[in-house]
């Protein structure tokens, strides 16, 4: 497109004025521009150029087209002469042409070539806005043209200035008030002096001085880059919002799980007002660093529930958390993670891309039954003779690196049977071992019929059934009260657990273990009954329990020898026993004479009452033919003090009872705490008034996990889940709570997700994490549950095991010390297919856990994310992987 130059005109600043000063140029110029985009690409050859200072109605927008138009020209060619184009058009032409002009303002915007179709559209565009006010116009299209010359398209911007264009708009107003021949008159001298200015061909040098000058200027006034990058983002964001508004659809189901944000968000403001009194509780150092991060979170404005709850989750806690870590209590522990180097964790080829991963089934000699930290035998066959002795070769050995391979399924695996009919039968295939079927058979443990395998509710000490054996138990001493007095029972060596299971019909939690040792399978067996059982022994490690917790420790015909090694086993019971709690001891060395077991039985009467244990009864039971024993721990220290013997001893006032995580057992028994504030002091409430109310050795002078004085911080947890569980869980997720039988909450605080599943027909792990503040004996004071366990490892437990995990902020704390792919691995072995998983974290953990699970074939159900809160729920396929890894 061919221009003007600036020796033909006096430069552009000079054909500026003169222009504006001759009405004829405007009309006549205006016509053939509208002639051109009317007419189409056969004047296309043609150029006008538009006066800047003409005006009409509706100049305002016109001139801040016109300032685009002239300063984007390419400046090589003359415009035409007033002389060449006057009298073409007649008067009433122009006019008319004005007037559309004036609807129609257009502008080229960058000195190329027009193309018709799209100034066609633009035209379009500009009718629209025809009866928009024309200051509005007038800001749009000033916007529009700064936009332009920002990117580069207007770097000949006209150098009049805001002065010269005020004076333009000035003197159109005061000629729109003359008289026509005033006007004609004024216009002449304008013309006059127009052809005088650009007849001054010697002031080139100047003017383009002056241009120079003036082009700085304006640039001066151009936004910085940075603004401009402000603004486009600023837009950026504007549109996105626009584009994530939820479809009808969409809102429905945020509306359904806005109700679980919103209790986050609630908490947030909550824990915020408590900020004075969690600062005032630190150290004062502790308090200087808050200081400093309360400043730079204030200065950026981003206030997030993790952020608080990382807060007062982590070592903030200083000296006065009211609960240490099973990280900090456990040396071996510590120890293990010091020699853990980079290399351990897993840098697989799907941890940046999951999608491609090439997901490979596990080549191990446990085959459909693999625990990685149970079934490592690489660890196991360096263990020397003396360590069988202890059992440590059916302890947990983890390896180096957590496995990312599959576990494949039984041939023939189906979904479970639903409780409460699992409790009685499961699929055959889906545990096919027979051993205790066969050895076990005439004590009614299990039978196989046809494609079932049956549990007619008998054991070794209860063959006419566990209910009559319950019965009976709490007939012997009336002081059990199952499911009032007595509600957390630990059953030693446990079997196919049948104790557990119809214990429930006394409101009555069994937690069950037994080692994965000869008698094939017997928890795996538990657990597809639904029946709460994990993989232990005890060996050379405490249990993965707290210390004072179980109300009763039953062990029904457990060959464990009790009395050597001065009763260290024995002693781990009294760790875990609740002082005043009984322990149940259903033996042959009770009711029999032979030798041996008498041998034992008069070992074992020393060590209890060196133990301060109380023999309260040995009753026998007729129908089965056999007989109990029932110890009783003690509820004072006194007995302790008043031993002749101080043997098994006391242990150290700075061995804490509590610390079970990879702690060797220890050959000496913890002082029972007597002040009214501790626990373990008194019993707690009768079940189920103790689910709801604040264990009463907490106190308020203490801060809870999330940093409101302790009692207050449980009954905001409790309160927060009894919503989000009602209102959220239990209809807008998908879930049909009738297949859910075994449940696990991966990281739990006090029990309060497991609380407000009371009425359902479940029961839940509670999984406190060893780097966590230690709750778990709440937990255990309000008639619930669970262990500790440290995610970056397998969890003690058979595949297929879970029909519910839940994860409440589980990824985003654990990134930091092994990848998310192997947590999430870990979950998929224990969850069995057609069972669900529940994640509550930030949105971007939420999206990395979701994309891993996809990658395993996993059905994403629902995905939900507002503000710093993301959620997921997805449920496990039948698909596995086709190859194993070699």
């Amino acid at each position: 497109m061919a221009g003007f130059s600036r020796s033909a005109r006096g430069g552009k600043r000079s054909f500026s004025a003169s222009s504006s000063s001759n009405p004829y140029a405007y009309y006549l110029t205006t016509a053939i521009f509208v002639v051109i985009c009317i007419a189409g690409a056969w004047l296309l050859g043609s150029f006008s150029i538009f006066p800047s200072g003409a005006t009409s109605s509706g100049g305002h927008s016109l001139v801040a087209h016109v300032s685009v138009s002239e300063s984007s020209l390419p400046q090589s060619d003359p415009p035409p002469t007033m002389e060449d184009t006057q009298g073409e058009l007649p008067e009433e032409t122009i006019k008319q042409v004005e007037q559309e002009m004036v609807k129609d303002p257009v502008s080229d915007g960058g000195g190329e070539e027009i193309d018709p179709e799209r100034k066609k559209e633009e035209v379009e565009v500009e009718v629209l806005q025809a009866d928009r006010h024309p200051k509005e116009l007038q800001d749009e299209v000033a916007s529009e043209e700064e936009e332009k010359q920002n990117e580069g398209l207007g770097k000949g911007a006209e150098t009049d200035g805001g002065e010269n264009h005020q004076e333009e708009e000035t003197e159109q107003e005061n000629k729109s008030d003359q008289h026509p021949d005033q006007e004609h008159e004024q216009e002449v001298k304008l013309k006059q002096k127009q052809r005088e200015e650009s007849s001054l061909d010697g002031g080139m040098e100047e003017e383009q001085k002056h241009h120079d000058e003036a082009q700085q200027e304006h640039d001066e006034q151009q936004p910085t880059d940075d603004e401009r990058r402000q603004d486009t983002e600023a837009t950026e964001n504007s549109e996105s919002r626009e584009e994530e508004k939820p479809t009808e659809n969409e809102g429905q189901m945020s509306e359904m799980i806005e109700q679980v944000s919103s209790e986050n968000q609630k908490d947030n403001e909550e824990e915020r007002k408590d900020e004075t009194i969690r600062e005032n509780q630190q150290p004062p150092e502790l308090q200087t660093e808050t200081e400093e991060t309360n400043e730079s979170s204030s200065a950026e404005q981003t206030h997030t529930i993790d952020e608080e709850r990382k807060e007062v989750d982590g070592e903030t806690y200083g000296e006065k958390r009211p609960w240490a870590t099973q990280a900090d209590q456990s040396h071996k522990e510590k120890e293990r993670r010091a020699d853990r180097g980079e290399g351990e964790r897993l840098q697989s080829d799907g941890g940046e891309h999951p999608e491609e991963y090439d997901w490979k089934l596990c080549n191990a000699t446990a085959g459909p039954d693999y625990i990685p930290c149970l079934d490592n035998l690489k660890a196991i066959k360096k263990l020397r003779p003396e360590n069988y002795r202890h059992y440590e070769h059916r302890e947990r050995h983890c390896p180096e690196e957590a496995p990312t391979c599959l576990i494949p399924l039984p041939k023939g695996y189906k979904r479970s049977i639903e409780w409460p009919k699992s409790r009685d039968r499961i699929w055959y295939d889906n545990v096919p071992h027979t051993k205790l079927a066969e050895v076990k058979g005439h004590q009614n443990w299990v039978k196989v019929s046809g494609q079932h395998l049956t549990f007619p509710g008998g054991g070794t000490q209860f063959i006419h059934g566990a209910l009559h054996y319950i019965d009976y138990l709490q007939e012997s001493v009336k002081g059990i009260a199952w499911g009032k007095h007595t509600r957390v029972v630990l059953d030693v060596g446990c079997g196919v657990a049948s104790f557990g299971g119809y214990l429930f019909e006394r409101d009555v939690l069994t937690m069950s273990f037994a080692p994965k040792d000869e008698h094939e399978a017997q928890v795996q067996l538990a657990l597809e009954r639904g029946i709460p059982a994990i993989s232990a022994v005890m060996g050379a490690h405490r249990l993965q329990f707290p210390g004072n917790v179980f109300d009763i420790v039953h062990c029904a015909r457990c060959r464990v020898p009790w009395h050597v090694d001065g009763g260290r086993l024995l002693l781990e019971l009294n760790r875990v026993l609740r002082p005043g709690g009984y322990f149940v001891w259903s033996a042959t060395p009770v009711y029999q004479k032979l030798e041996e077991d008498v041998a034992i039985w008069k070992a074992m009467k020393s060590l209890t009452r060196s133990m301060c244990w109380d023999l309260v009864t040995i009753k026998k039971d007729q129908i089965n033919g056999i007989g109990a024993a029932f110890f009783r721990k003690p509820l004072s220290n006194d007995c302790y003090n008043e031993r002749r013997h101080r043997s098994p001893p006391m242990c150290e006032e700075n061995d804490d009872p509590n610390a079970a995580w990879y702690i060797p057992l220890k050959t000496c028994m913890h002082k029972i705490p007597t002040n009214e504030s501790d626990r373990g002091s008194n019993w707690p409430q009768d079940w189920p008034r103790r689910l709801q109310d604040p264990p009463y050795w907490l106190s308020n002078s203490q801060a809870g996990f999330y940093g409101k004085p302790v009692k207050e911080d449980f009954l905001t947890d409790t309160e927060h889940w009894k919503n989000v569980v009602t209102k959220s869980y239990l209809s807008g997720f998908g879930i049909n709570w009738a297949r859910v039988r075994n449940v696990m909450d991966m990281r739990a605080v006090y029990g309060g997700f497991a609380a407000a599943l009371r009425d359902q027909k479940v029961w839940v792990m509670n999984v406190v994490n060893t780097d966590a503040p230690d709750t778990l004996p709440i937990i255990y004071e309000r008639g619930l549950f669970g262990m500790y366990h440290d995610w970056c490892e397998s969890f003690s437990t058979y595949p297929r095991t879970y029909d519910l995990l839940h994860a409440d902020r589980l990824f985003s704390r654990v990134r930091d010390r092994c990848p998310i792919l192997t947590v999430v691995v870990e979950v998929d072995r224990i969850v069995r297919p057609g069972g669900k998983i529940i994640v509550r974290d930030d949105p971007s953990t939420v999206s990395e856990v979701e994309t891993l699970l996809k990658s395993l074939h996993w059905e994403v159900q629902l995905t939900f994310s507002k503000g710093q809160e993301g959620m997921l729920s997805a449920e496990k396929s039948d698909w596995r992987p086709e190859t194993f890894v070699y």
